[in-house]
């Protein structure tokens, strides 16, 4: 590999931040809250029919 080659950390240090889009911040949440609405629906499929009968 070429020694002037840039590496990945002085580029991304050049990298202005960018904020979030709208969208973007829509579509994580969007992800979060049904990750913890089917999470939440696993464990009550899994206490109400695999419950053990202990």
């Amino acid at each position: 590999m070429d020694p002037e080659t840039p590496k990945l950390v002085e580029e991304m240090a050049k990298m202005e931040r960018e904020p979030l889009l709208p969208a973007e911040k829509r579509l994580i949440a969007g992800s979060l809250i049904l990750g913890v609405v089917l999470l939440a629906l696993l464990a009550w499929i899994s206490l109400t029919f695999f419950a053990p009968s202990g």
